[in-house]
């Protein structure tokens, strides 16, 4: 079975003040260690490099990354501010693993702005300097291996203010931090900051806006319903394949996104029963056309959003069309879909009509590739123990088997006890019979 590939949760939660606290009051971790292993190598690919050397403050975090231990990794991170109180990463993890409320969280992370805002333009001095002979060939690579990981810092840093002030209600300094940030670092799509964006457009209900970024991310939308793709495998395996993003959109929020604009504009009239009628019109048809379109990308989400299934805190880390994504994504964007009047109800009429359109989901999409076979284990492995885990497509046999084997065992139990109890069952089925010529009507009396 191919290793599907997981992505870092562009809504991901704070482990102090969020994950921390949900533990406390429930006492059930809501991590798992796969995910908090991957969120480590994460840590590691961002906030360190070859010359950390250089700052012995920065030779702290290095192994503070590294710590598996919560508080040994906080300790080391005083310790990495003692040494240099202008040590940007430590000020980061103190904002996600120490900080218990968001508005601690955003104190710590505005101090590492301040630091790390400091350090790139040093970075940015440093690599911009020309070497002028062979001995500086050596230091110009250490200032770019600086400036990547300094550059890494600002951006995480800038997005997580955001964050929090999406979180304390702040909503358009959000918005106007995230659009600045995504100005600043228009190379930096692939951490999909732009989901960020659309949640907090969301929640301001700028439904202009909205669709003005699904334009910009979502080109594989514009498709007809009568267009398919080539039935081939999923390039989701190995993370160090390529993906094939050309036919596949970013996300589940982007698909769901893009449903739910469409919906909006005849939800609030729509009526099963009015509908069967007269017919569905343009507007429905494309809404309608919209849901499936979404439900075979990641068929898991609808039963959270109706509220089929109970919600757990989201993971750090999300699998693409798996229940981890579902997950992530009801968990923010429920409340946007409960707004517009008649949404859930639209998408509780139509998203079932979605499979008679993929009957072997596994071997034959519609508008994308087949549905991957690797996404149970993998989510799994994201999802914590107590959260059942929702499995596409289900595993059922035809009633016809399930008569069959019935019929059979029914049989089975039958001969074994006439065997055993011969005289007993002679009795008993003469006693059944005459029960039953009771109650059979005679022709004559």
């Amino acid at each position: 079975m191919p290793e599907c590939k997981v992505w870092r949760n562009p809504l991901n939660l704070f482990r102090g003040a969020e994950y921390s606290r949900y533990m406390w009051v429930t006492g059930k971790e809501p991590l798992t260690y796969y995910d908090m292993n991957l969120s480590a190598q994460d840590h590691q690919t961002f906030f360190t490099c070859d010359t950390d050397a250089l700052r012995p403050s920065d030779t702290v975090m290095q192994k503070a990354w590294r710590e598996r231990n919560p508080q040994a990794r906080i300790k080391a991170a005083h310790q990495a501010l003692e040494l240099n109180n202008d040590c940007a990463t430590a000020y980061v993890l103190l904002a996600e693993e120490e900080a218990t409320t968001i508005v601690d969280a955003e104190k710590y992370f505005k101090q590492a702005l301040k630091a790390g805002e400091m350090i790139y333009r040093k970075s940015q001095n440093c690599h911009s300097q020309s070497p002028q002979h062979e001995a500086q060939l050596s230091k110009d690579l250490e200032s770019h291996e600086l400036l990547g990981r300094d550059t890494n810092v600002l951006v995480y840093v800038k997005r997580r203010l955001a964050m929090c002030a999406r979180k304390l209600g702040r909503i358009r300094e959000a918005v106007k931090m995230m659009r600045d940030l995504m100005k600043e670092f228009p190379l930096l799509s692939m951490l999909n900051i732009h989901e960020n964006l659309l949640e907090a457009l969301l929640e301001l209900q700028a439904y202009a806006d909205v669709q003005a970024v699904l334009a910009k991310y979502d080109a594989s939308g514009k498709m007809s319903t009568s267009f398919r793709l080539p039935a081939a495998p999923l390039c989701f395996a190995r993370h160090n394949s390529q993906t094939c993003n050309i036919s596949l959109p970013k996300s589940a929020a982007i698909c769901y996104t893009a449903a739910l604009l469409k919906a909006r504009a005849v939800s609030e009239r729509f009526s099963p029963e009015t509908a069967s009628k007269r017919g569905l019109s343009t507007a429905e048809i494309n809404a309608v056309e919209a849901i499936h379109r979404a439900v075979e990308f990641n068929p898991h989400v609808p039963k959270y959003l109706l509220e089929m299934k109970s919600l757990v805190l989201p993971p750090e880390h999300i699998l693409k069309r798996g229940d981890s994504e579902a997950v992530a994504y009801a968990f923010f964007h429920l409340q946007h879909w409960k707004r517009i009047e008649g949404a859930l109800n639209l998408l509780h009429c139509t998203w079932e009509g979605t499979f008679r359109m993929i009957p072997y989901p596994l071997e034959k999409g519609h508008l994308f590739y087949p549905y991957p076979s690797c996404t149970e284990t993998a989510d799994r492995e994201l999802l914590p123990t107590f959260h059942e885990v929702s499995v596409y497509p289900q595993k059922e046999l035809p009633f016809f088997i399930h008569f069959t084997a019935g019929l059979c065992s029914f049989s089975a139990m039958l001969a074994l006890l006439t065997h055993q109890f011969p005289e007993l069952m002679v009795v008993f089925a003469k006693a059944c019979f005459g029960a039953l010529t009771l109650h059979l009507p005679y022709g004559t009396h």
